[in-house]
């Protein structure tokens, strides 16, 4: 038997409908009646449309609100805060579901205090004193611009801004992610990205990278929150390593299958995917890719969380790719491209003009990594090189590949066997 609990749930700061779990451990999210029948009423999420009904689910949280809850260091401080076993993720989400990812929050109706230890680390004491919930293992945290710097979000505050740090061995993923994000913006100057930079967080010891939220807008009113869900949700995943167990295909699907979609994104999504792959973003997974929620539909967000994983050593691609599984990185070739390209319902001519403009491209990447004021020379040889290999390996080749299939087919249609 586990314990019952319930909260209120909120879209935008307007009263949604309650999230609760039964002594048998069921989760149940019911829509309130009056929300059902405002002016302002929108789904919390694709996979829990408005509709009178509860949702029940057994085993544990609805997917989307799974994918609400902390991960890594987060979760376990925000376990021993609590006094609640790490497993009871609706405790956590409750305890700390003020400041989420897009316009949802969680809010406990008991109003039970939630103690902040005294733990010596003021990463976790800032973490667990702003009452957000983070996903993702890297230390990371919700942030407000304080004149011409940053400083934690408290209690009472909407985070405008993240500060990601370093984590464990991975001691340079600030500056690495930098680079990534400012030669993933060069290859995708179409496209739009998440803007980062390095800077101070007050009492916070170490350098941070701060990247605008882009599900919040500043206005002279206050701040707005923006609702959206990574794919993980979007395709009914659960958190943990659900978010690696599929394709990249599959989010093309959902978006060429899904009313309110525009089909044209998948293409934005596809040369997305190819600047990760050519990066050596191996750890692009399904959340690593969302859609925000929009009046007209569902829109693809920013690209955000761009990190050259391989030069850690991840050499897997976080997703099947082409037909491949576990593919590594190495082992990626123009049929594999091509093969991804015709799995996102693209035509030959999409996909080499895909290629082709992240070719065209590629030295301004490169050029950008050399001027940026931050990471060390080696770091940034060792980025430069990556893409350069893999451009050599994987994707210079799709011409000539799709080149010589276009061959063979007009061979196929002209020889006296297919007359």
């Amino acid at each position: 038997m586990t314990t019952p609990r319930w909260g209120n749930v909120y879209y935008d700061d307007v009263f949604a409908g309650t999230l609760s779990r039964d002594p048998g451990g069921r989760c149940t999210f019911a829509y309130d009646s009056a929300y059902l029948g405002g002016p302002q009423a929108r789904p919390l999420s694709h996979t829990l449309p408005l509709r009178s009904q509860p949702f029940v689910q057994d085993g544990g949280l609805h997917s989307f609100f799974d994918n609400l809850t902390a991960e890594g260091w987060l979760l376990n401080a925000q376990a021993r805060a609590l006094g609640v076993p790490a497993e009871d993720k609706l405790a956590l989400l409750i305890g700390f579901g003020r400041d989420l990812a897009g316009a949802v929050s969680v809010v406990d109706l008991d109003q039970r205090s939630t103690g902040i230890l005294a733990s010596g680390d003021e990463v976790v004491e800032a973490a667990l004193r702003s009452r957000a919930s983070l996903s993702g293992v890297q230390r990371k945290l919700t942030v407000v611009r304080d004149g011409r710097g940053f400083r934690p979000a408290g209690a009472d505050e909407i985070s405008t801004h993240l500060a990601k740090l370093a984590s464990g061995r991975l001691t340079d993923i600030v500056e690495l992610e930098f680079l990534t994000t400012v030669a993933t913006a060069r290859l995708l100057p179409d496209d739009t990205v998440v803007e980062a930079s390095i800077a101070e967080v007050a009492g916070i010891a170490e350098p941070a990278l701060v990247v605008p939220r882009f599900d919040r807008r500043v206005t002279h009113t206050g701040v707005r929150k923006l609702h959206f869900e990574e794919f993980n949700q979007l395709l009914g995943r659960r958190s943990g390593d659900d978010k690696y167990e599929g394709a990249y295909e599959d989010m093309a699907t959902f978006i060429r299958t899904t009313p309110g979609c525009l089909p044209v994104e998948a293409d934005r999504l596809f040369r997305r995917v190819l600047a990760c792959l050519l990066t050596g973003n191996t750890d692009a997974h399904f959340k690593n890719f969302a859609m925000l929620h929009t009046r007209d539909g569902l829109r693809l967000t920013p690209g955000y969380d761009l990190v050259a994983a391989a030069n850690y050593g991840y050499r897997t691609i976080a997703l099947s790719i082409g037909g491949a599984k576990n593919l590594a990185l190495g082992d990626l070739q123009a049929k594999h491209v091509a093969a991804l390209g015709a799995g996102f319902g693209l035509g030959e001519p999409a996909i080499l003009s895909a290629v082709d403009d992240l070719g065209a491209r590629l030295p301004a990447a490169i050029a950008a990594i050399r001027a940026a004021d931050a990471g060390t020379p080696k770091l940034k040889r060792d980025l430069i090189g990556l893409m350069e290999k893999r451009w050599k390996g994987s994707f210079a080749s799709t011409g000539p590949l799709l080149s010589k299939r276009r061959e063979r087919g007009a061979k196929r249609r002209t020889s006296p066997s297919s007359a």
